[in-house]
């Protein structure tokens, strides 16, 4: 959990510095005051996040009494890029959609608890994402603007996949929930946002005829019952 108390940390700094600079420029002086009464609005992101896995073990033994446990023990910071197209529904709500390229990997260790003996697996991933939220905004006070949001996030991974010990699939579907806060400067928002997105389906793949000529390595596999994926992302947009 280091990782998310630095995302933390970044994200508390990042939300102070632009309040910090309005307030010097002219602590009474509105920042592009009309800004939000725009239909559409259009900008870019960068960030960084965090990809996890979580295992549930079926209990499977092999002929030789292996037994194997595989879990994810730390996180990995990526790096993503999306651009933004947000659709204003009232003074409160909009629709925003955001697609990207996440560019992350995965530390995968595995356990014989027979006799303690491991491996170890990376998997790289590249997302291409398709973020659609719903974003509530609270009041503007001077030029920062609290907001919530929720969505889905459909996911594909073009990355290519190898023949090894686990294998995921290329497809999955996360929800999301998020906060951060637009700050108004003279010439454009700079929005940072924290997103803690959940994988809604398996994205483990148990039929692995790519392992027909070493099936020891099946044995991973055959050891999961399912395998769900979990991101933390820190956003910087600029709209």
């Amino acid at each position: 959990m280091n990782l998310l108390k630095i995302i933390l940390t970044v994200f508390a700094l990042a939300s102070l510095t632009p309040g910090a600079f309005a307030r010097d420029f002219n602590d009474k002086l509105l920042n592009r005051p009309y800004a939000d009464m725009r239909r559409w609005h259009l900008g870019f992101s960068i960030g960084a996040h965090a990809e996890d896995i979580r295992f549930t073990h079926n209990g499977f033994i092999t002929e030789e009494g292996e037994e194997w446990r595989i879990d994810q023990p730390e996180y990995q910071p990526g790096f993503c890029v999306n651009g933004l197209v947000d659709l204003r529904l009232n003074n409160y709500f909009s629709l925003r959609f955001s697609p990207g390229m996440y560019f992350g990997s995965r530390d995968i260790r595995m356990v014989n608890l027979t006799d303690g003996s491991k491996e170890r697996q990376n998997i790289k991933s590249t997302y291409v994402v398709m973020p659609l939220d719903l974003k509530y905004a609270a009041m503007r006070y001077r030029n920062c603007r609290p907001y919530m949001l929720t969505g889905i996030m459909p996911a594909f991974d073009v990355a290519k996949k190898r023949s090894d010990f686990i294998k995921t699939k290329a497809t999955d579907f996360y929800v999301s929930l998020g906060f951060g806060c637009d700050f108004y400067l003279p010439y454009f928002k700079f929005i940072p946002e924290i997103k803690f997105c959940l994988g809604m389906s398996d994205i483990l793949c148990h039929d692995r005829p790519d392992l027909e000529d070493d099936p020891i390595k099946l044995k991973f596999t055959q050891s999961v019952k399912k395998a769900v994926s979990k991101m933390i992302v820190l956003t910087f947009y600029f709209e």
